[in-house]
Parts: structure tokens; C-alpha cells; sequence
């Protein structure tokens, strides 16, 4: 995993991309940034996922993070993105775009990726759930160090609603909610998922992460929950991280060496 990765993130409004350093989980440029496009359908998208690549001269692996569950690169649900994605090979449409190997994971699931090799994540035994709160909810659910992907917790049922119109930082700003009156709706999907997952540790991601001091000391659940170390840098990170991997087991290297040792209980330095 020596060499550096061109990791890139679509958000909702923007795509962010930088080169990374995938020993040590930081950015080796300055991040670059593009507009969504909206509609954010198939070619304007992967043009713009072209752009970035241009911008940093760039000719090895990428990593991708994209809003919907991903298998071997094909999108199976658009519930933040245009429809028309669903079905398509989204790792082979962006490696024509850019003439480049390119790696596609679960935005949420690169988050988690990132936070388990270089953040909050790092050393956590058990189950950890992070959580991202943006326009929707992403969920990364990592179990001793291992991602179990695309569990999309963010469609939940919570008292009648959809998870993501109930408690994301959309529906936060939407409705006007006080840091206070959104706490308790965090409250209530926490407990939730303790209910069906006994979770050891929450960590809270995304957009909303800069202002965790405003929310976190008023959540009573009886799991600890924490702020994700990487902010906004988590998605990028990971989905270096993961082309990286891929680009090993190209290469023949074997089996992906674990995160992080955990019969070793070690932590970040």
C-alpha cells in the first residue's frame, strides 16, 4: 500500500478529491472540489469524477465513494441519487471516463474504513457503529475490525418515518430543529439500533461532525457515543484505502493485511 491513491468523495452538493497517503491516512495535496451536478445523472456525473482526475494529472488507482449500495461495482439503490444509476457498473462507467482503475465502495462504508485504520474506529473491539448525518443517513457497521458493507440503517423505521426524515441534518435544517429538539430524535434512533445490534460504540459522522459539541452531551443512550476523528476527510481516506487493497490483491499480494491488531488491543499512537 506504499504508493499514493487518488481518493474522491460525491456529496450531494460538491465532489471532493485529493492524493493520499494510505500508510498514514493524510492528504499529500490540497483538496479539490467540483459541484454535483444536478440532476446527477450518468455522464455529468462521470465527467465530473473525469475533472478531478485531470486536475491532479492523475494516471494510477482511484477510489470512489457512492451514495448506494454497491456490489463488484454495480449501484443497487438510488435513495439520494438519481434512479437512472441503479443496475449500472459505476466502477466500469468512471475507469472509461478517466482511463484509470477505479475502485467504487458505499460513501458511509469508506467513512467507516477510514475511522477503523486511522480514527475513532481504530483498536475498537466489538461492534461499532458509525453513523453519517448529511442530507441522508449513512451507516458503516464494523464488527472486531471487519466492515460488514452496505447496511444502510439510514432506512429504518423510527417512530413511523423513514430514519432519514426523521433524524438526518437535512431534516434538522428543514424543519428548524433546536440542537436540543434534534438530540432527542438522535435519542430515539440510538436507542433503536441498540435494541437490535448492542452496539460497544457509536461514533457520529458527516457533515454535522464540526458541531458535535452542540449535540453529543445532551444524547442519553447508554452506549458511548463520539465524534468521528477524520471529519470530513473520512470519505476520501477510505476509498484511497480501499483502492489500494484492490490494487494489492491485483497484484497478487495475498490476503489484505488487518486494520489493526486487535489480539494486540493496539491503539493510534
Amino acid at each position: 500500500m506504499s504508493d499514493p491513491i487518488l481518493g474522491i468523495d460525491i456529496g450531494g452538493s460538491r465532489i471532493k478529491g485529493a492524493i493520499v497517503d494510505v500508510q498514514q491516512g493524510i492528504f499529500l495535496a490540497e483538496r479539490f472540489r467540483v459541484p454535483t451536478p444536478q440532476p446527477a445523472t450518468k455522464q455529468p456525473l462521470a465527467q465530473a469524477i473525469a475533472t478531478l482526475a485531470h486536475h491532479f494529472a492523475w494516471q494510477g488507482p482511484i477510489g470512489c465513494t457512492f451514495p448506494a449500495i454497491i456490489k463488484a461495482g454495480v449501484a443497487y439503490t438510488a435513495a439520494n441519487i438519481d434512479s437512472s444509476w441503479i443496475g449500472t457498473n459505476v466502477q466500469t462507467l468512471f475507469a472509461a471516463q478517466t482511463g484509470c482503475p477505479v475502485t467504487v465502495l458505499n460513501d458511509a462504508d469508506a467513512a467507516g474504513l477510514a475511522e477503523l485504520a486511522f480514527g475513532a474506529a481504530h483498536g475498537q473491539r466489538g461492534v461499532v457503529l458509525l453513523l453519517t448525518f448529511g442530507t441522508g443517513i449513512g451507516s458503516a457497521f464494523l464488527v472486531d475490525g471487519t466492515l460488514v458493507p452496505n447496511t444502510e440503517l439510514g432506512h429504518l423505521f423510527i417512530r413511523g418515518r423513514e430514519a432519514e426524515a426523521f433524524a438526518s441534518d437535512r431534516a434538522r435544517k428543514c424543519q428548524r430543529l433546536s440542537w436540543k429538539r434534534w438530540a432527542r430524535r438522535l435519542d430515539a434512533l440510538f436507542k433503536h439500533l441498540e435494541r437490535l445490534f448492542a452496539p460497544d460504540l457509536f461514533i457520529v459522522g458527516g457533515g454535522v461532525n464540526k458541531d458535535h459539541a452542540q449535540f453529543l452531551p445532551l444524547l442519553t443512550s447508554s452506549t458511548p457515543v463520539i465524534p468521528a476523528a477524520l471529519r470530513n476527510r473520512a470519505g476520501i481516506i477510505g476509498a484511497a484505502w480501499a483502492a489500494a487493497a484492490q490494487r494489492d490483491l491485483d497484484r497478487g499480494a495475498g490476503p489484505i493485511t488487518p486494520l489493526v491488531d486487535l489480539q494486540e488491543g493496539h491503539q493510534d499512537d
